[in-house]
């Protein structure tokens, strides 16, 4: 995954397959580095999605895979913010690191706008295409910039990529700061069709950064957040699975099992793509 970087937290014990910084004052491309942290929180959250055991909660915040293990780049400083050089060397790093740590999923929770710079914007299109030949299946969020049209971030336009938009189903009703009244939108009868799918992401209940230890017991070890970012990690954490349970797949066959078992909720594709993840039925 490529996000604010990971803290340490029961639930991603044993997790941290790897990490590099990116972003901080001491970012050396190759070399160097330093412990895996966390100075904003989101990535942390996204971890827990991803692979977290629920250790500190008996089991009911267990992220998707929790047999997954993570290697984390650091591409988004402490107030989530970067840069498109930062997220190029991150995917050349993601690259250099595919064989050693059998690599099959790249997590993309950053939403990028419209990239003025058409040179950054192909660099960044073409870094993606060289991870998805290499078998690298990206997941990306679809950004919260919506719902007009064309609201999809910029990473996640590209047919390279499986694009998650956030809807939550029906099981939220009645407010205006439901995900799929933000979630970013694809063009009407354009080519890639966008969004892939949706997932939930209204108040998911994930791993918080600011979690410590105090008098013999762990305290803020969880928090909710909102959005298309906690959508992705939730369709990365399905395909983890898929591959799990069908380890010669493909890529493009993951992510076509993951569209074409996807439950339609009866929204405009711009809105909902194949429709909502289905896990049970991915996996049968």
């Amino acid at each position: 995954m490529l996000d604010t970087g990971v803290s340490f937290h029961p639930d991603l014990a044993g997790k941290i397959l790897c990490f590099r910084d990116f972003v901080g004052p001491g970012y050396s491309a190759w070399v160097g580095g330093t412990d895996p942290y966390d100075d904003n929180g989101h990535g942390t959250h996204v971890a827990g999605i991803l692979c977290g055991t629920g250790l500190l909660s008996a089991g009911r915040y267990r992220g998707v895979a929790p047999g997954a293990g993570l290697v984390v780049g650091k591409v988004l400083d402490e107030r989530g913010d970067g840069d498109t050089e930062a997220m190029i060397r991150g995917l050349d790093w993601v690259l250099a690191l595919r064989e050693r740590y059998r690599i099959r999923i790249l997590n993309i929770s950053v939403g990028i706008g419209d990239l003025d710079d058409k040179k950054k914007s192909h660099a960044l299109q073409d870094k993606l295409q060289q991870l998805w030949d290499r078998g690298i299946l990206v997941v990306c969020a679809a950004g919260n910039k919506g719902p007009g049209e064309g609201t999809v971030s910029s990473v996640g336009g590209g047919s390279n990529v499986v694009t998650v938009g956030c809807h939550d189903g029906g099981l939220k009703t009645g407010a205006a700061w439901l995900c799929e009244n933000y979630s970013g939108r694809g063009v009407s009868g354009e080519r890639p069709r966008k969004p892939d799918l949706v997932a939930p992401g209204t108040e998911i209940v994930s791993c918080n950064f600011l979690c410590r230890r105090w008098k013999g017991t762990f305290i803020n070890a969880y928090t909710a957040k909102s959005g298309t970012s906690m959508a992705t990690p939730i369709v990365s954490g399905a395909a983890a699975l898929a591959l799990q349970k069908y380890p010669g797949m493909t890529n493009e066959e993951c992510r076509q099992k993951l569209q074409y078992t996807a439950t339609d909720l009866g929204c405009p594709w711009n809105q909902q793509g194949w429709g909502m993840v289905n896990i049970r039925r991915l996996l049968e």
